[in-house]
């Protein structure tokens, strides 16, 4: 596979600012808006409609600053970056906006999208490893590959990755931002799905912070181990009972590890002899 070109160094180097001859100096030029086509690579799934009218209300005093990064696509063209500025310039109504073409490959355009959208902070966290597992199996990335197209370590290449092995249901609240990444990756160090729904329904109730998180995984990871033991103190709890209503006095069980002592109150010494007799009489009666 060809090396490619390192994107984490910014696409301010990419895009200029719309300042002095830009179509001289880039040879970019003012594009019919009906000319270009949505990114089919385009990471971001999800757009503040709110944010997208104040970048229109903001281009109408001040048009389009910053030019759209395209590619030749038929007869017109197709977006690569800067689909919050073409929604808010349709939004403002121009007909027209600035644009660069490029020259890219499908992979290419996938990661100038990733990285305009992480350079401006738009993507949630699930969109981001999305992108990442779709470099990785539609255009054969390795984890180091994107490490250094993304300027990132690849520790934080594969925390990112990890998270898409959470419930939808989980995966669905990160995304809208009722967790933060630290309370998915507290629920994701439990290894079984029901118990991550369990752990992330508790924190999303409560409103835990991760920290509250951390110690709630860790109870639930006890959680079998504690079901039994509570398991077996109500079964103790019936047999203590059962002996005190047919001895007529107070039982205590007391219980170390495997082994323990059943203590049999009694409070006179014909009261011992009565209790000893019963006791007698069961044996004689099992025996028998």
């Amino acid at each position: 596979m060809a090396e490619r070109k390192v994107l984490g160094r910014g696409l301010g180097a990419l895009i200029p600012d719309v300042e002095g001859d830009f179509e001289a100096k880039e040879g970019g030029f003012y594009c019919n808006i009906s000319d270009i086509v949505l990114n089919p690579y385009q990471p971001r799934t999800v757009f503040d409609q709110a944010k997208i009218e104040e970048l229109a209300s903001s281009i109408k005093e001040k048009g389009v600053i910053q030019p759209l990064l395209v590619k030749k696509a038929g007869r017109g063209y197709q977006l690569i970056a800067g689909e919050r500025r073409l929604r808010a310039a349709k939004s403002a109504g121009l007909e027209k906006v600035p644009i660069i073409v490029k020259k890219v490959s499908d992979a290419e355009q996938l990661e100038y999208s990733l990285i305009e959208n992480l350079q401006r902070e738009d993507l949630n966290p699930i969109e981001e490893a999305e992108a990442y597992q779709k470099l990785i199996k539609e255009f054969d990335y390795t984890q180091q590959m994107l490490s250094k197209a993304l300027s990132k370590s690849r520790a934080a290449v594969a925390n990112q990755l990890r998270l898409l092995r959470l419930p939808g249901e989980v995966k669905k609240s990160l995304a809208h931002d009722e967790i933060t990444v630290g309370h998915a990756r507290s629920i994701l160090s439990l290894s079984e799905p029901q118990k991550q729904r369990e752990a992330h329904r508790i924190v999303v109730h409560k409103g835990l912070s991760v920290r509250e998180t951390e110690r709630l995984v860790k109870q639930l990871s006890k959680g079998r181990g504690k079901k039994d033991q509570e398991k077996r103190l109500i079964h103790l709890e019936y047999v203590r009972n059962d002996l005190r209503q047919w001895l007529g006095t107070q039982v205590k069980i007391v219980k170390r590890g495997k082994k323990g002592r059943i203590i049999i109150e009694f409070y006179s010494p014909e009261e011992l002899e009565r209790i000893i007799e019963k006791i007698k009489g069961a044996h004689e009666r099992a025996e028998f």
